[in-house]
């Protein structure tokens, strides 16, 4: 006799640039199904000429058949689908911001079987420099779902590292009553890698290597360290160039090169972020990183190296996020348990 499905609760979509993930979520918001299909709004299946015949399409291969099957499923989604290019604009929340207000304030939009998807806005902070993020705002929710009560009754401030292409670092105040969303900065270290490993001298000498030979740690570390020294002080486009010439001078091979370069843009990150902290004065109480498991490692390493203690890598920080602002926004019964 074949075991019926679980029921669904929510389906959750993570619609970014490149790719489309969508979670099938069930009680307490635990994961029954996880698809990932190519389908980033920046390359949509092909599917005729009419307007967002893409994102219906990308839509219906992700979730049709489970919306089939349990009519009436809430939909909700985050990431670059709520931009100016995806499929319904979400205008910006500006910051700072309550956590819980975010919710509050998502855009539905109906595909053409009249269901409602309901799109999580980004946030944008207005300042001499404006800073946007879009997506990285329900993992934050997440992995603030995800980090435990706040024993001391006191303000705590948790800082919520973000590592990637672009990696953010969001300050929230936290309190057992409530969470701010106070301030954001963003660091291009994921491009400017590839670009530089790419498409400059340095990439010339470089080869990949397998994650257990020696030369790999030695040189990430390495690099990581330059930042705080005498040298690391001139700034990044003072030190990328060494990756080259430690090359040449036979201090580290092709791989340990590739490692030198990442280590060396990472701590020039952190050595950045810290100085910032500490002349706004916001050291923060815990650190909790979201991403890719290998990259927070070596971002974790980075910040113990540099200082930082109360440092935590979260996982499922994208499905607990959407859960949640589900929650938030009345999209699931209060009953719903939140774990």
């Amino acid at each position: 006799m074949t075991k019926p499905l679980q029921q669904t609760r929510l389906i959750a979509l993570d619609w970014g640039t490149s790719s489309l993930r969508a979670y099938r979520l069930g009680a307490d918001g635990k994961r029954l199904e996880l698809r990932a299909l190519p389908w980033g709004v920046m390359q949509l299946p092909p599917a005729g000429t009419e307007p967002n015949a893409g994102f219906e399409a990308a839509f219906e291969q992700a979730c049709g058949d489970w919306l089939l099957a349990e009519p009436g499923t809430p939909v909700i989604a985050a990431g670059m689908v709520g931009s100016r290019q995806g499929w319904s604009e979400a205008a910006y929340l500006e910051v700072p911001i309550a956590v819980a207000h975010i919710g509050s304030n998502l855009n539905v939009v109906c595909n053409r079987h009249g269901q409602a998807i309901h799109i999580v806005p980004g946030l944008i902070e207005n300042s001499l420099l404006p800073n946007v993020m879009r997506g990285e705002e329900t993992q934050v929710i997440g992995a603030l779902s995800l980090s435990g009560d706040n024993a001391t009754g006191h303000a705590e401030h948790i800082l919520i590292g973000l590592p990637g292409t672009h990696s953010k670092w969001v300050h929230v105040q936290h309190t057992t009553a409530q969470s701010e969303l106070t301030h954001f900065d963003t660091f291009m270290t994921g491009e400017v890698y590839a670009a530089l490993c790419g498409h400059t001298i340095l990439g010339r000498g470089m080869e990949a290597a397998a994650p257990e030979v020696a030369s790999v740690w030695h040189g990430f570390e390495r690099g990581l360290q330059v930042a705080g020294t005498a040298a690391g002080a001139a700034g990044v486009l003072s030190t990328i160039f060494s990756t080259r010439t430690l090359g040449l001078t036979g201090v580290l091979d092709g791989a340990g090169q590739r490692e030198y370069l990442s280590g060396l843009l990472i701590g020039h990150e952190i050595a950045a972020l810290k100085t910032l902290l500490q002349n706004q004065g916001r050291l923060p109480d815990r650190v909790m990183l979201v991403g890719e498991d290998g990259l927070c490692q070596r971002y974790a390493n980075g910040l113990h190296a540099y200082g930082f203690a109360g440092i935590e890598i979260v996982q499922q920080a994208t499905e607990r996020g959407l859960w949640q602002l589900a929650l938030s926004a009345g999209l699931l019964p209060h009953t719903e348990r939140t774990n």
